[in-house]
């Protein structure tokens, strides 16, 4: 049977190359999104600028989430967890250790230009790449040493420049020039301060941000097993090896993790959608071949021996596939990385890891998968007596079975769940999470249901179809309600790209649309007043009001939290949006009308909250709560204000001076400007404008585009989702052809007959090309029917509204390319058929 599953291959080009695209392409995706997934769970971020530390010693930013029972869920702080001085003596202490540094780590940036850069102290310098190349190290307070790559052209020891940093610009006296030793591997560019100007200009003077310990010729792993004795009780972690990285970069420990969530969702995505591509395929290469194994049943062969045929050239291709992944998956794995990484969606500093377990997962998925579709295809060919196979070879009409009814059923039952989970619990964003996968379910019901759907669809579209085409439309009709099951297995891949594309597409364009109006409905601010580097001084409020044209500033930074006491049920590992606000002005410069309390209020220790979010606490104004901010601390706040919140955007107020102090500048990240009536928002942002000429650092933007920027951003974020979608709308528009020429191929002997029979080769193509047409519009349909499933509860919950947001130009995109891609694929092998003589093409 080996032998002859080989003959059978190479007389079958067309299935066997189809069938090897569909299981290489889907084994390349998949094995992709398992790369993405395995270097989310490494998080491998090698050192630069602390290479030379043997240890370091950073905050732990680990949190577990008040609950009860056992699995307790963890979260990733928000903030850097910054140490205290007397820690690095602690360190120092600690037998082996020869050498330990506590690193000061601050946003600066060089004026004019005002790239911001990462600066430190000098004292932490001998453990870096970098070495002086020309001057001294800075000794008091006012000097510094710049990186060679951010001098300004010109800078020679003894100049002074400006720097931003800490929300003020001062002048420095450059001291020396410093360059990273070696090539490859460089850390990012950097400012080293004198020690006394580290400490003043961090967020937190007499805390650091890590500790550098060097200790050679001594165990490292036992090292760090004391010196995380020696820190007992405090809230650090003790990193060696390439996890010294996150230290450098803090982000990449919060981008690990959703790195994961981003590779589990389209990787599930990925793994349903190469199933259903690879069954579908093999599947109907197996279902044309009836006749074949029938008549081998008929001249002796057992159902053992074409078991083992469809099982043995089922293997052989999918091994040749399998091979061929080895190389594809890693170049796409790498790929789809790389434009992670341009996106700022993953740092830089991250190494890409791809190893044998996403390529044995990939293989040994769409093996089974494979083998599955093959011997389901061929199971009733194979099962039933040679002449009632023979008989069913001409036109195969039974399809319905327990499990395939049973499976449709409990598919469209998790549909249907989702999307009302989607549109009656969830709200704003977090209702992506369920409206993805309810596409899905509903393609996979659906599809089951296939050809009863089919025959359905069939009959309510023959009249428009035969009043528009004539004789060719009624014959096109006749021979897709003919063939329900074999036409249901072409309409679903066309189904499955129409479903995926419209859902997924909309999904983001609803997404981003939603993100956008509840950021410029929240803001009343006409100007927003930032820093190059650090955040915005304080006392550069009053200035602001004090000008003319102004009617309300107030400071704002933003972080994220989780209240504790009383506990959230509703809170997940992402915590709760915390609003740091000015109580002076807050009410005119953002959209917070409280129906309870006043705003005037928000001052020390308070807090005020989202309507929401009250009930499910049963807090009111007068009444507490625990908060755990972004760098760990915890604190209790009195409620001042009750106020209606969009819902899905909540964010709970505290005074700006409170939550400030534990956000990574300690400083508030900019101002929020309204103007005057009668004040134009040019003339304010004019007069803001001179105002920050005279604080270099300094940029005012305007409301259009303090929202453009916000817009940029979003749809940055959302691009990797459009990204992987057009992957797999691709993969399953390569089924779509795949399935419609092995169809086509197969009733190569139909058209024979025809032609025989009188008809003209026009006749034959016009009715071919209908019979295209009305597929791709069933396909089409059942497409639009799976993503309106999760659409319509999914805009319910984002805006309101029952219809999804975005341009109806993808809509008839998709459907532009659903019908045309059938199209072409139906008339390129009809065509090519026609050529081969009548009696001929009978013949086969």
């Amino acid at each position: 049977m080996g032998k002859l599953a080989r003959r059978s291959l190479r007389h079958r080009t067309a299935t066997f190359t189809a069938t090897f695209l569909a299981l290489l392409l889907g084994a390349t995706i998949v094995m992709a999104c398992g790369g993405l997934m395995e270097t989310g769970i490494r998080n491998n971020t090698p050192p630069r600028r602390l290479a030379g530390a043997d240890l370091v010693v950073t905050g732990d930013r680990s949190y577990t989430l008040p609950g009860d029972g056992k699995h307790k869920r963890k979260a990733v702080l928000a903030e850097r967890v910054e140490l205290d001085a007397a820690d690095v003596d602690t360190v120092r202490a600690v037998p082996g250790v020869r050498t330990a540094v506590g690193e000061r780590t601050f946003d600066a940036a060089v004026l004019p230009a005002g790239d911001r850069v990462q600066a430190h102290g000098w004292d932490s310098a001998a453990l870096t790449p970098y070495t002086l190349a020309t001057g001294t190290a800075p000794a008091r307070g006012g000097d510094v040493v710049l990186d060679a790559r951010l001098a300004p052209a010109g800078t020679t020891v003894g100049d002074r420049i400006r720097i931003a940093a800490h929300g003020t610009a001062g002048t420095y006296r450059v001291t020396g020039l410093a360059r990273p030793a070696g090539g490859g591997g460089a850390p990012e560019p950097t400012l080293f301060f004198s020690t006394a100007d580290a400490d003043r200009l961090s967020a937190r003077p007499g805390a650091v941000a890590d500790i550098a310990a060097t200790a050679p010729g001594t165990d490292v792993t036992a090292l760090r097993g004391k010196i995380a004795a020696a820190l007992h009780g405090r809230p650090v972690t003790v990193l060696a090896g390439d996890d010294r990285g996150a230290a450098e970069h803090p982000e990449v420990i919060e981008g690990g993790s959703s790195l994961i969530a981003l590779a589990g969702a389209f990787g599930g995505l990925a793994v349903a959608t190469a199933a259903f591509v690879v069954g579908g395929t093999v599947g109907l290469a197996a279902q044309q071949r009836h006749r074949e194994l029938a008549l081998l049943r008929a001249i002796g062969a057992t159902r053992r021996q074409l078991r083992r045929l469809v099982l043995g050239e089922t293997l052989l291709i999918t091994v040749l596939a399998a091979a061929g992944t080895w190389f594809t998956g890693p170049l796409a794995g790498r790929w789809l990385f790389d434009r992670l990484v341009g996106f700022g969606t993953v740092n830089e500093t991250v190494e890409f890891s791809q190893g044998w377990i996403p390529a044995v997962t990939a293989a040994g998925a769409l093996l089974l998968t494979a083998v599955a579709g093959g011997l389901l295809g061929a199971w009733r060919a194979i099962r039933i007596r040679p002449t009632e196979a023979l008989g069913e070879a001409a036109g195969r009409q039974r399809w319905a079975s327990a499990p395939r009814l049973i499976l449709a059923a409990l598919f469209l039952a998790g549909a249907a769940a989702l999307a009302l989970v989607t549109a009656l619990v969830l709200r704003g964003p977090v209702a992506a999470s369920t409206a993805g996968p309810t596409v899905i379910c509903a393609t996979l019901g659906l599809a089951l249901l296939g050809p009863a759907l089919t025959k359905a669809l069939t009959v309510l579209l023959q009249w428009p179809v035969r009043l528009l085409a004539g004789t060719a439309g009624r014959f096109a009709v006749l021979n897709c309600r003919a063939r329900a099951v074999r036409t249901a297995a072409v309409a679903t891949p066309v189904m499955l790209a129409s479903g995926i594309a419209t859902g997924m597409l909309y999904l983001q364009t609803t997404s981003v649309d939603a993100s956008e109006r509840a950021f410029t409905d929240g803001l009343r601010a006409d100007a927003v007043i930032t820093s190059a580097a650090g955040g915005v001084d304080p006392a550069l409020l009053d200035r602001v009001r004090a000008l003319p044209g102004v009617a309300a500033a107030t400071a704002y930074v933003t972080s994220t939290g989780y209240v504790e006491h009383p506990r959230d049920t509703d809170q997940d590992k992402h915590g709760t949006a915390l609003q740091g606000v000015s109580a002076d002005g807050a009410d005119r410069t953002l959209a917070v009308e409280p129906s309870a309390g006043t705003l005037t209020a928000l001052r020390g220790t308070t807090a005020a909250l989202p309507e929401a979010t009250a009930r499910r606490l049963h807090r009111g104004v007068g009444d507490s709560l625990r908060l755990r901010l972004g760098d760990g601390a915890t604190v209790d706040v009195r409620v001042v204000a009750v106020f209606p919140a969009r819902a899905g955007y909540e964010s709970v107020l505290t005074p700006v001076g409170l939550l400030a102090l534990h956000t990574l500048h300690g400083l508030p990240a900019r101002i929020l400007v309204r103007a005057a009536d009668g004040t134009a928002p040019d003339r304010l942002t004019a007069a803001l404008g001179a105002l920050a000429a005279d604080h270099p650092g300094l940029t005012v933007t305007g409301r259009d585009g303090v929202a453009d920027g916000h817009a940029r951003d979003t749809r940055t974020q959302a691009s990797i989702n459009y990204l992987i979608t057009g992957m797999l709308v691709a993969y399953t528009a390569l089924s779509v052809v795949n399935t419609t020429v092995i169809s086509v191929r197969d009733r190569r002997r139909e058209l024979g007959l025809q032609r025989l029979t009188g008809a003209t080769r026009g006749q034959v193509l016009r009715m071919m090309s209908v019979e295209a047409v009305l597929v791709a519009a069933i396909g089409v349909i059942l497409g639009t029917v799976a993503a309106a499933t999760a659409l319509v509860p999914f805009a319910l919950a984002a805006t309101g509204g029952f219809l999804p947001t975005g341009p109806w130009a993808i809509y008839g995109v998709t459907v532009a390319g659903a019908v045309s891609l059938t199209l072409v694929s139906t008339v390129m092998p009809v065509w090519a058929a026609l050529r081969v003589r009548p009696v001929a093409a009978a013949a086969v």
